[in-house]
């Protein structure tokens, strides 16, 4: 089942180039897509974030998971869960985009992408993240609230935000 999910709010830099969002199921990734994006997961977590850990976690057959394609290269990731899989609520992880493209509101497009499709699945309902705390700010401007709840994950510092339905 393929879902194709438009941007939302106002015009972004990023939205003139064709950026393209598709939710899929893990049994719906193609063998190439499935590679490309546990590769740019790889590229970033391991090697950018210097974090070993196991990415292959066994949650990704029991998750959505968003693509933003531009010129049929994965530039943007998260991956979407239904409420009771992490956390009691719904909540998204594994949040990225492709260097070459941030700072160009694509990352703020993501969430946006990310909680418009929580919603679609699953109707409306809270949404809780773990969020590596230097992007706290980040996550509040989508309307997530810290709640006090620090935890390290990986070797990072990671605190719980939530966002009401």
């Amino acid at each position: 089942m393929t879902f194709k999910l438009w941007s939302i709010g106002t015009a972004a830099p990023w939205e003139t180039s064709a950026v393209v969002w598709r939710l899929l199921a893990f049994d719906d990734m193609r063998v190439d897509v499935l590679y490309e994006v546990l590769r740019l997961r790889s590229e970033v977590f391991v090697l950018e974030q210097r974090c070993i850990f196991q990415d292959m976690d066994g949650a990704d057959s029991k998750a959505m998971h968003l693509l933003g394609v531009q010129h049929s290269e994965l530039q943007a990731y998260a991956r979407c869960m239904p409420a009771g899989s992490k956390f009691a609520e719904a909540s998204f992880g594994r949040v990225l985009t492709r260097p070459s493209a941030r700072g160009t509101g694509l990352g703020h497009a993501l969430i946006e992408q990310a909680i418009a499709a929580i919603r679609q699945l699953w109707g409306p309902q809270p949404i809780r993240i773990g969020a590596q705390t230097q992007l706290a700010d980040f996550y509040a401007k989508h309307g997530f609230q810290d709640v006090q709840h620090t935890f390290m994950e990986d070797g990072i510092a990671h605190l719980e935000m939530v966002r009401p339905a």
